[in-house]
C-alpha cells in the first residue's frame, strides 16, 4: 500500500523555522523524484520545493529560494523541508509529492500557519 505520510507542521511566528518530515511506504522511494507542495486557502496548489531521486538537483519556487531547503534520506524513505526565516504568506497545508514519469502520489497534508 503506498503510503506518504508529513509531520512537523505547526503555528510558527514570523521568522521563525519549521522542519516538514514525509514518511513513505509501498513504493521504491529512490526511484522517485520527491517534491513538497502547498496550498493557500482559495489559491491553487503550488510547488514549493523538488529533489531529484538521488538527491542530486534541487529546485525552489522563487518565493522560497534562500529560506527553504529540501532534502532526502534514502536509506530511511525520508524527505525533509526545512523552513527558516517564515512569513505570513508561507501559510498553507503542505503536501509530499512522488513523481515518476507520469506516476503522481500524494500525501494528505501537514498545516503550517505562520502568525504573531
Amino acid at each position: 500500500q503506498v503510503q506518504l505520510v508529513e509531520s512537523g507542521g505547526g503555528l510558527v511566528q514570523p521568522g521563525g523555522s519549521l522542519r516538514l518530515s514525509c514518511r513513505a511506504s509501498g513504493f521504491t522511494f529512490s526511484g522517485y523524484a520527491m517534491n513538497w507542495y502547498r496550498q493557500a486557502p482559495g489559491k491553487e496548489r503550488e510547488l514549493v520545493a523538488g529533489i531529484t531521486n538521488t538527491g542530486g538537483i534541487t529546485n525552489y519556487a522563487d518565493s522560497v529560494k534562500g529560506r527553504f531547503t529540501i532534502s532526502r534520506d534514502n536509506a530511511k524513505n525520508m524527505v525533509y523541508l526545512q523552513m527558516n526565516s517564515l512569513k505570513p504568506e508561507d501559510t498553507g497545508m503542505y503536501y509530499c509529492n512522488a513523481k515518476l514519469l507520469y506516476i503522481s502520489k500524494w500525501g494528505q497534508g501537514t498545516q503550517v500557519t505562520v502568525s504573531s
